[in-house]
């Protein structure tokens, strides 16, 4: 049995190095015990050090493994993040119907996944100040309209979209706050040249940090006005 611990805690599936890792830096200077989960650690381990996050290999899809991890936390879930999708690119006549398959499944199944086994561990807890609970979804424009030869990427963010709305109701009455992040642009990534922005062109790109900060919002969101969606877009965006 895991050892108990007072901090509450918080559990980011889908980590990586750009927005994962500034969410992390966050919860952790919030007085959360972090929990990193990814299907490769070895690139986390600078931030585990810096953060004091506990590790754990997981494949976002695998229920038997998400409700394992949850279950060993040694404190209350107060948060629970889903980041994990899978881009598949190319006409709708070529794709390759089993490769459409697993990146709808990393992208929405994952999510039921982790939206259902952190439910029934907040949904076991005793509200702290009204609330049970956060758990927040890492959306894309995608979940709003579908762009050509990128069918699968918006079924997943699609069902995930719906599946985030449809907890919302269910859970909300319950003390347990659900909301889906559309993050509409590039994500800021310094590690990954493709993820910069000229430097003519400041800020056309958005900041992990700035992310971060608005997830770390929706966690201490009053009650009174929760937010079921959250659109982030650069201010360069046309829309």
């Amino acid at each position: 049995m895991a050892q108990t611990s007072s901090k509450p805690q918080a559990l980011i599936v889908g980590a990586g190095t750009g927005l994962s890792a500034a969410f992390a830096r966050q919860l952790s200077a919030a007085g959360y015990a972090v929990h990193l989960a990814a299907r490769n650690t070895d690139k986390l381990e600078k931030l585990a050090a810096e953060s004091g996050a506990a590790l754990h290999v997981l494949d976002g899809t695998d229920a038997d493994g998400t409700a394992a991890l949850i279950g060993s936390l040694p404190g209350d879930l107060r948060v629970a993040c889903y980041n994990p999708s899978a881009r598949l690119r190319g006409p709708i006549a070529e794709l390759d119907p089993e490769a459409a398959r697993k990146a709808v499944e990393v992208t929405a199944f994952g999510a039921f996944v982790l939206g259902q086994t952190a439910a029934r561990r907040m949904l076991s807890q005793q509200p702290e100040n009204g609330r049970r609970g956060t758990i927040l979804f890492t959306g894309a424009s995608a979940g709003v309209k579908g762009f050509a030869q990128s069918a699968p990427f918006a079924m997943g963010k699609f069902a995930q979209r719906g599946l985030a709305q449809s907890m919302a109701r269910e859970l909300h009455p319950k003390g347990i706050h659900v909301a889906w992040v559309n993050i509409d642009g590039g994500i800021r990534n310094a590690a990954r040249p493709e993820r910069t922005e000229a430097a003519d062109n400041p800020d056309s790109m958005l900041d992990p940090e700035a992310i971060a900060a608005e997830y770390m919002h929706l966690i201490h969101q009053h009650r009174s006005a929760w937010s079921d969606e959250l659109v982030l877009r650069p201010w360069v965006e046309r829309f």
